[in-house]
């Protein structure tokens, strides 16, 4: 088993995970160390899937971010899937039809990039910035990587766009283009939540789109859309979803072609235009793309 102090370094150093193995490893460990050497789990106390780890000494008692523990898998079930989960996003239409199976996937993602995200909260507080950082470009590499795994060629790369009638160009950085014989078919933003990021999606489509008289499909991808509130005891969990800029956008801009959570928020299974253009993300890995 690693220590704590094993895995804040593991988890600080980018090249490491450079395949998806890498970053299964890294999770398995991660989660075997969880089963014994917390300090305690606590329990959100205004949604009660939600925990909350604390570590111990060796991480200065820091508390994680909330992780849902309707989806996050413990140890035994993560093996049981780790083996052969490089091979069903190979054969992924394999499982189109099996609610459950696909079901497993988005958790086994989830459980996955989880826990890289509270592994870095277990740094000191002045490493906060450094860590949201390492996060967010790890969750961009993992779904660059399970793309690739489905069978896509795509790149990550800025485009610079020229604007009509002017010698000015709009570069835009953009995380998953997929490509076919070349050309740019579908771009994707991949975001570990969409607080402060959402509006920039829906205008880079807009401009993107009509500065190249295209209609190139952009999609999104979050991790979740939560994060921890309240002070101790009291620890519970604050939206970061503002569902009315997305509606506003939605309707009044320009709707975007797919987005995608591994942990959806209540709102987006009940609400009837947020359930029309938001789904889970197994939906983008075994039918939209």
């Amino acid at each position: 088993m690693k220590t704590l102090w094993e895995l804040m370094s593991w988890v600080s150093e980018k090249q490491r995970f450079e395949t998806i193995g890498d970053y299964v490893e890294f999770a398995k460990y991660y989660l075997e160390f969880i089963e014994t050497e917390l300090q305690a789990e606590l329990v959100a106390k205004n949604e009660n899937n939600y925990r909350f780890f604390q570590y111990r000494r060796d991480g200065e008692y820091n508390i994680t971010r909330p992780v849902n523990s309707e989806l996050f898998f413990k140890l035994a079930e993560y093996e049981s899937i780790a083996p052969d989960f490089e091979k069903i996003l190979t054969n992924i239409r394999d499982i189109k039809d099996d609610e459950e199976a696909r079901g497993k996937i988005n958790n086994f993602i989830y459980t996955t990039q989880q826990t890289i995200g509270c592994a870095l909260d277990a740094l000191p507080s002045s490493k906060t910035n450094t860590s949201r950082k390492v996060n967010g470009d790890l969750f961009e590499r993992l779904m660059q990587m399970i793309i690739r795994q489905l069978g896509f060629t795509i790149d990550s790369e800025t485009l610079s766009v020229p604007v009509p009638k002017s010698v000015e160009k709009m570069n835009y950085q953009n995380d998953i283009e997929i490509k076919v014989e070349g050309e740019i078919v579908a771009i994707g933003s991949v975001k570990t939540s969409s607080k402060d990021r959402i509006d920039k999606i829906f205008l880079d489509k807009l401009m993107y789109n009509r500065l190249t008289n295209t209609d190139t499909p952009h999609f999104a991808i979050f991790l979740h859309d939560v994060q921890r509130a309240g002070k101790e005891p009291n620890y519970k969990t604050g939206q970061t979803f503002l569902t009315g800029h997305f509606k506003a956008y939605t309707i009044g801009l320009n709707p975007l072609d797919g987005v995608y959570y591994c942990d959806l928020r209540p709102i987006m299974k009940t609400d009837d235009l947020l359930k029309e253009h938001i789904k889970s993300l197994d939906y983008l890995l075994c039918e939209d793309v």
